[in-house]
C-alpha cells in the first residue's frame, strides 16, 4: 500500500471517529463542574436511581410472569389432591317405604306394620 492509501485511510477514520472525539469532550459549566452526560441519566437528579431499579424488577416480575403461564399452559389441567366423590347415598328400605307411603302405594297400617318389621 502506498503513502497515499494511508493517508485516505487514516482520513476517513479520523472522520468517522472526529464525532464521537468531539462528543466525549465535557465542557465545565459556570460553576465550575462538568455538564454532559452523566450517570444519572435523564438530566440528572434522582430518576435514574429510582425509576432503574423499579423498571428491573416490573421486568424481572414481567418474565417470571410469562414462565409460570408457559408451565402451567405445557402442563395442563391442575389435579388437587381431595378424595375423589362417591356416588349418589344408599337408599335403606326405610327411605323406600317412606316413598312408597308418600306416594300412595300403601296405607298407613301397612306403612306402620312394615316400619316395625324393619325396625327389629
Amino acid at each position: 500500500m502506498n503513502r497515499a492509501s494511508w493517508l485516505t485511510v487514516s482520513a476517513a477514520a479520523g472522520g468517522a471517529l472526529a464525532p464521537h472525539w468531539l462528543s466525549a469532550q465535557q465542557l465545565p459549566s459556570p460553576g465550575g463542574w462538568a455538564c454532559g452526560p452523566g450517570m444519572m441519566g435523564w438530566g440528572g437528579g434522582w430518576s435514574g436511581m429510582i425509576f432503574g431499579p423499579l423498571i428491573m424488577v416490573l421486568v424481572l416480575a414481567a418474565v417470571i410472569s410469562v414462565v409460570v403461564l408457559l408451565v402451567r399452559w405445557f402442563a395442563g389441567p391442575w389435579h388437587s389432591f381431595e378424595p375423589p366423590r362417591q356416588g349418589p347415598p344408599v337408599r335403606t328400605p326405610l327411605d323406600i317405604l317412606k316413598e312408597r307411603y308418600a306416594r300412595g302405594d300403601i296405607n298407613k297400617e301397612e306403612f306402620e306394620q312394615r316400619r316395625r318389621d324393619l325396625s327389629e
